[in-house]
């Protein structure tokens, strides 16, 4: 029984070169096993039926029928972990955007070419091994309810500009990020963000979710300002950090080593706001595979931030949040529909805090 055990995926590509070298390459991995490739999506389903595959690695532009049609068909007769490999094209970046959306667990640029695919090897194997623990979540954004009047107090601007909330995010982070951006009120404090996501969709990701929030949302550019109802996403394949100039933070975008096999990385973000911002920040971590963001929140929760982590329930891979609480670097733990009240109300005590700290003194008598 060799391949007992071994994580059977099936590529769907319309590029022959494409599916040659991820079978060649990914069987190669030894807890990996290419069961069958299929040109489109009509082969793929009779293959589905026919290999039971773990993890389906999907092109989203191809003939006959696009990957998105066929990942909603797939999703609703068929739950499976799906991970969209897309050509970095600005139609490309949508399509792979609209698949997260339609229930894709995660999303990879190809490298440029189809001679170019067998760079990212080292990267696709270890999406694949997250997706095949991955879980499906009944939870999304547009199922959890609305805040209460009594919770969407607006933050007052004028205590907010002081303040930072920090969130790093990857597998399952698109979702989780909407359900909590789309109930951030307009005066909350400037939020920095990385999701681990490939250059290009980062922007395309940005803009959908200014479409739908009462904050703007962009992708971050070098020496963007900081400030109130405003969300800055870090450009996928740059690093992001948070500085600070007399009573002004701003971001600064670098290059730089991969950190935890990523760039941008949560541990460099959340190390720069440790040091800029101290106890005036949140941090929150969230859904994703590995470690990336523990260290950085636990150098946060030593700066005198507040720190949460999404549970394991409504975690589609519990990596992070796992990794940071084992670190001790965990104020609270909320499932994903309580992150936004949580954060409001801390940005509601710290603002009493700075209120009292502010009363002068009576006279004494």
């Amino acid at each position: 029984m060799e391949r007992e055990g071994k994580i059977k995926v099936l590529v769907v590509d319309d590029s022959a070169v494409v599916r040659q070298i991820l079978r060649n390459q990914l069987s190669k991995e030894k807890d990996i096993e290419v069961v069958g490739t299929a040109p489109d999506p009509y082969i793929a389903r009779d293959k589905i039926i026919k290999l039971n595959p773990d993890v389906l690695v999907l092109d989203v532009e191809m003939p006959r029928m696009d990957g998105i049609t066929f990942l909603k068909k797939l999703m609703r007769y068929r739950p499976m972990p799906v991970i969209i490999f897309s050509s970095l094209t600005p139609h490309g970046s949508e399509l792979a955007l609209e698949a997260l959306k339609a229930g894709a667990i995660e999303v990879m640029a190809k490298p440029g070419g189809p001679y170019t695919v067998g760079e990212a090897i080292v990267q696709l194997a270890e999406k694949i091994r997250a997706a095949a623990k991955a879980r499906f979540l009944k939870i999304s954004s547009q199922d959890l309810p609305p805040l209460s009047e009594e919770e969407f107090q607006q933050v007052p601007s004028k205590y907010g500009g002081d303040k930072v909330i920090a969130i790093g995010a990857s597998t399952g982070g698109p979702e989780a990020l909407t359900a909590v951006l789309q109930r951030m009120p307009p005066s909350s404090p400037g939020i920095v963000i990385v999701q681990h996501m490939p250059p290009g969709f980062t922007a395309a990701f940005a803009k959908r979710l200014n479409d739908i929030c009462r904050i703007e949302v962009r992708e971050a550019k070098d020496k963007d300002p900081v400030i109130p109802g405003t969300a800055l996403i870090a450009p996928g394949g740059l690093h992001m950090v948070l500085t600070r100039s007399g009573t002004r933070y701003y971001v600064r975008l670098k290059e730089g080593p991969l950190v935890n096999y990523q760039r941008p990385s949560v541990d460099v973000l959340f190390s720069s706001v440790a040091k800029a911002a101290g106890p005036k920040a949140i941090g929150v971590i969230m859904t994703g595979m590995g470690s990336d963001g523990a260290r950085g929140l636990l150098e946060m929760k030593k700066a005198g931030a507040r720190t949460i982590a999404q549970d394991e329930s409504t975690s589609l891979i519990f990596g992070m949040p796992k990794e940071a609480i084992k670190l001790g670097a965990v104020d609270e733990v909320a499932p994903l529909q309580e992150i936004p009240s949580r954060i409001l109300a801390i940005l509601r005590e710290m603002v009493e805090e700075d209120r009292k700290a502010t009363v002068p003194l009576p006279p004494p008598t």
